[in-house]
C-alpha cells in the first residue's frame, strides 16, 4: 500500500480535494438539495479513484522519460519498486471503480465519467506534442468543483464553474513554475512545455498572468451568490499565497520551486476551502 501511495503521490490530493468540498457544499447551501453523507463519501471516492488513475497512468506512460531525467529517475517504476504491469493494472482497477461509483450517484455523473477519465488520463500524453500540457493538467483538476456540484444537484450551474476556472488557471500556473526545473531536459528530449518553449522569464510571466486570472475567478462568485466576510478573508489569503510563490521563484534561482509548488499551494487550497466552508455555515 505504501508503494502505491508513493506511485500516485497521494499527498498531492491536497490540491484538488479542497475544491471538491467547495463544489459539494456550494450545492448543499445554495440549492434545495440536502446534505447526504453517502453522496459525500462517494464524491471523495470518485476524487481518489480518478486521481489514482491519472497519476498511475502518468507514471506508467512516462516511465522511459522518468528513467532518463535525473530529477525523476528515482520514481517507483524506474527504480523498480513497482513494475509497469502493476502500475497499469492499478490504473485500470481505479478507472473501473471510478465509473462504478458514479453509477450510484446519478445518471449525469455516470454518463460523464468516461469524459472525465479521458481528460485526466489524456494529460499524460500531451507533453509529447503540445506545450499547452500545463493547461490540460489544470483542466483535469478543474473538474473537481463542478463534478462535486453535480454529485448533489445532477445539473450544471454558473457559480461552480467560476471555481473550476479558478482551479484551471491556478494549477496551470503553478505547474509551469514546477516545469522550470526540466527546461533543459525537455528541450534535449524534444518534449513540450511552456518553459522549454518560452524560456524561464516568459514562462514565469505567463504563470503570473494565469494566477491573476485565478484570483479574478475566486472573486467572481461574490456577484452571483451570497457570501460573508469569511469568504473575503479566504480570497485575500488565497491571493496572498499566489503572490508569495512568485516571490519565491526567480529565473536565476529555482532552489525554492518545490516549496512553492507543494507547501504554498497546498496551504492555499486548504485554507481557502476552510474559510469558504466556515462562511457557508455562518450565512446559514
Amino acid at each position: 500500500m505504501k508503494k502505491y501511495l508513493s506511485l500516485v503521490t497521494f499527498t498531492h490530493t491536497i490540491f484538488a480535494m479542497p475544491f471538491a468540498f467547495i463544489g459539494f457544499f456550494l450545492a448543499v447551501t445554495t440549492t434545495d438539495h440536502r446534505f447526504d453523507w453517502m453522496k459525500l463519501v462517494m464524491m471523495i471516492l470518485c476524487m481518489v479513484f480518478a486521481r489514482n488513475s491519472a497519476m498511475a497512468f502518468n507514471r506508467y506512460l512516462d516511465r522511459d522519460i522518468d528513467s532518463k531525467n535525473p530529477r525523476t529517475k528515482q520514481r517507483d517504476i524506474p527504480s523498480g519498486r513497482i513494475s509497469p504491469a502493476a502500475a497499469l493494472t492499478f490504473t485500470i482497477v481505479n478507472c473501473l471503480l471510478f465509473i462504478a461509483t458514479t453509477w450510484f450517484i446519478n445518471d449525469l455523473c455516470f454518463y460523464l465519467s468516461p469524459v472525465a477519465l479521458l481528460v485526466v488520463l489524456g494529460y499524460s500524453a500531451t507533453k509529447r506534442f503540445t506545450a499547452l500540457c500545463h493547461l490540460v493538467l489544470g483542466l483535469g483538476l478543474s473538474l473537481a468543483p463542478i463534478g462535486a456540484y453535480l454529485v448533489i444537484t445532477g445539473q450544471f450551474a454558473l457559480t461552480p464553474l467560476f471555481f473550476s476556472f479558478a482551479v484551471l488557471c491556478w494549477v496551470s500556473g503553478f505547474d509551469i513554475i514546477y516545469a522550470l526545473q526540466d527546461e533543459d531536459f525537455d528541450r534535449s528530449e524534444n518534449l513540450h512545455s511552456i518553459p522549454a518553449y518560452l524560456g524561464k522569464v516568459n514562462a514565469l510571466r505567463l504563470s503570473t498572468f494565469l494566477h491573476i486570472l485565478s484570483a479574478a475567478f475566486v472573486i467572481m462568485p461574490i456577484f452571483f451568490t451570497q457570501v460573508g466576510v469569511l469568504y473575503y478573508v479566504g480570497i485575500v489569503f488565497f491571493c496572498t499565497m499566489l503572490i508569495y510563490q512568485h516571490l519565491l521563484v526567480k529565473p536565476n534561482d529555482l532552489s525554492r520551486v518545490n516549496f512553492a509548488f507543494m507547501t504554498t499551494n497546498g496551504i492555499a487550497s486548504v485554507v481557502f476551502a476552510v474559510f469558504f466552508l466556515l462562511d457557508r455555515l455562518w450565512i446559514r
